[in-house]
């Protein structure tokens, strides 16, 4: 007698996933709203037939943005890996793409190696804000001193202890994080500056503004602060992030450019532990997880990252 067919085997298909988080409770399952984790989970089992979950890499919050988050899921379908992704965005809503999807080790856990993350928290500056900005940046209409933004900055580049950057009930069972780099990338528009002081060399030179190390340059004076239209945009790497971590960030960052903490502070900020000085949390809809990488050669990760 033939022997029977061996059954196929279980393979895990990783994810890029590309959405805009608007009218999404977040990546995570909730019981009060639609999610990311949610639609995703829908497609999957419309495309297999069965129940399937995913796994998923940052559970970025409600009203959060993403070009390049990270699930994985297991399946015993032939099923080519790559032609995934086509077949799972012929299912899912506009605001939700898969971006790639292609075959990793079954035992490969996105929350459970080594990984490198890189949000922006994109302020727009100016009078007025652009109703097709209104979903994707926090308007701020005040002068920034955004000099003295990059010299605090620079005092959460390394490993610390976050705790004062994270909310209060977290999860985490450790609030130590590495940021390998802040940028404050200041970028205006093609219109005529609300006022001639902006066109200084500070307009055109932080189009590439250095990193948050960079403290040589001159702080600009109050004129050369005035309103301009245009957008900051906060880029922060790190190999993980504590629950609403960069959004504290950044809220806190803006209190240094607004003038109601000297770049100093954040330093003895940092050394508190405290949530309560640090500065608010940022709007949600100004984030974006704009880049997941793994890079190769580095040691396993521990706990994973609360995001």
């Amino acid at each position: 007698m033939a022997e029977r067919e061996t059954e196929n085997e279980i393979k895990r298909i990783r994810l890029w996933v590309s959405y805009d988080g608007t009218n999404y409770h977040g990546w995570q399952i909730q019981n009060n709203g639609v999610t990311i984790e949610s639609e995703l989970n829908r497609a999957l089992s419309d495309l297999y037939g069965q129940d399937v979950k995913v796994i998923g890499a940052s559970r970025t919050d409600a009203g959060v943005h993403a070009l390049g988050n990270v699930a994985v899921y297991d399946t015993e379908s032939p099923i080519p890996a790559e032609k995934v992704c086509h077949a799972l965005n012929a299912r899912l809503p506009e605001d939700i793409r898969v971006t790639k999807s292609e075959e990793v080790p079954v035992d490969w856990h996105p929350r459970k190696c080594a990984s490198r993350k890189t949000y922006e928290y994109r302020i727009y500056l100016g009078e007025i804000l652009p109703p097709v900005k209104r979903l994707y940046s926090h308007h701020v209409y005040r002068p920034l001193d955004v000099e003295a933004m990059r010299k605090a900055a620079a005092y959460l580049v390394g490993e610390h202890d976050f705790k004062s950057f994270c909310q209060e009930n977290t999860q985490a069972l450790s609030t130590i994080r590495t940021v390998y780099s802040i940028d404050l990338i200041l970028t205006s528009e093609s219109a005529v500056p609300q006022n001639a002081a902006q066109t200084t060399n500070e307009q055109t030179s932080n189009a590439k503004a250095p990193a948050a190390q960079t403290t040589d340059a001159k702080a600009p004076d109050a004129k050369s602060r005035l309103p301009f239209s245009g957008e900051l945009i906060l880029r922060i790497t790190g190999n993980g992030f504590l629950y609403n971590m960069v959004r504290i960030i950044t809220g806190t960052l803006l209190e240094v450019g607004v003038g109601r903490y000297t770049p100093e502070e954040v330093a003895r900020i940092l050394e508190k532990k405290d949530r309560a000085a640090a500065g608010p949390t940022a709007p949600a809809k100004g984030l974006t997880l704009v880049k997941y990488e793994f890079p190769e050669n580095e040691p396993t990760a521990g706990e994973p990252a609360e995001e």
